[in-house]
């Protein structure tokens, strides 16, 4: 069975699905967000980043509404965030809340009901999704005879069933092994091409560089860090570049100009490895300052990956 572009796509898509304006939430004498804003393109995935306890969880539940701000403003496709928004966001929670007793198919059928859809329809789209994930074999199976991920693959598909705008996944690929971790990513992928508006919170960073176009960093409770990943990590850029030269017959250091700091070299066989740091020269010219001594095997740009940006940011706040 085949499915077209999600449903969705006929109700009103603006620049951004959900807008998040100067959101603070309190509890007694503990603030969990303060001024928090944010925008989450649509049609994008963003990744909700920060170490424990740092608000991200008091944020995913005011965008399901389980809870309320304090104050600030949320707006949900250009409109003010409201309760019939709701069954166009699917959330999958980071604490799982399938029924143990229930068999699969039943309960994945409830769930499906509870979203919307008619029973045969539901039926349906369960058929599709179970046989793609290779699940029909546990139609009949009670909940608690699955193992740990077996579960998660049973509530991603019950998240996603109902073709939602917006898809809320707190740490998604928990009790997932390196297959279905990557089973799942190329669904969210899929999801994200026909439009599908996703916001992923993890701790795992490599899955912020493979998913993300944008993120927010919060940290005690307060944004430090927010825009597209691919500015990010333009703005924390080293001016550090890695250099491979096959068969050198001189060290680099020796032909380089000012302009150019070795920070460090590496001999294996007929293969040198330099680190250089590059202050008001350009890549074009190290390139050519290179080949004097030999052949440029390879020369890459060393870009701070996004879990040393979330360290640096982190331990700078």
């Amino acid at each position: 069975m085949r499915y077209s572009l999600p449903s969705f796509i006929k109700y009103h898509m603006g620049e951004f699905i959900i807008e998040a304006d100067h959101i603070t939430k309190k509890y007694a004498n503990h603030t969990a967000l303060e001024d928090v804003s944010f925008h989450i393109p649509t049609g994008k995935v963003f990744g909700m980043l920060g170490p424990n306890g740092a608000g991200k969880t008091t944020m995913i539940r005011i965008l399901n509404q389980i809870i309320a701000p304090d104050e600030g403003e949320l707006k949900f496709n250009g409109e003010k965030l409201l309760p019939k928004h709701i069954e166009s966001i699917g959330y999958l929670p980071e604490e799982r809340g399938l029924y143990k007793k229930m068999k699969v198919g039943e309960q994945a059928l409830y769930l499906a009901q509870l979203k919307g859809l008619k029973k045969a329809d539901a039926k349906e789209k369960l058929k599709f999704w179970f046989e793609k994930f290779e699940m029909m074999g546990w139609w009949n199976k009670k909940v608690e005879e699955l193992s740990k991920g077996m579960q998660q693959k049973v509530q991603f598909v019950t998240t996603i069933l109902h073709e939602p705008q917006l898809l809320i996944l707190d740490e998604p690929f928990t009790g997932f092994d390196p297959i279905n971790t990557a089973l799942v990513k190329e669904e969210l992928l899929a999801l994200k091409a026909k439009g599908t508006s996703i916001v992923i919170s993890t701790h795992r960073m490599e899955s912020v560089e493979e998913l993300c176009d944008h993120i927010a960093l919060i940290h005690k409770s307060k944004k430090v860090l927010s825009g597209s990943v691919k500015d990010i990590r333009r703005q924390f850029k080293t001016d550090l570049y890695e250099v491979k030269v096959l068969n050198s017959k001189d060290n680099i250091a020796s032909v380089l100009s000012t302009q150019y700091l070795v920070l460090s070299t590496h001999h294996d066989e007929e293969e040198t490895t330099y680190q250089i740091k590059v202050s008001g020269g350009n890549a074009n010219e190290l390139i050519q300052f290179a080949s004097r001594t030999g052949e440029v095997h390879s020369f890459k740009e060393v870009v701070p990956s996004m879990n040393d940006i979330f360290i640096q940011t982190v331990q700078n706040n």
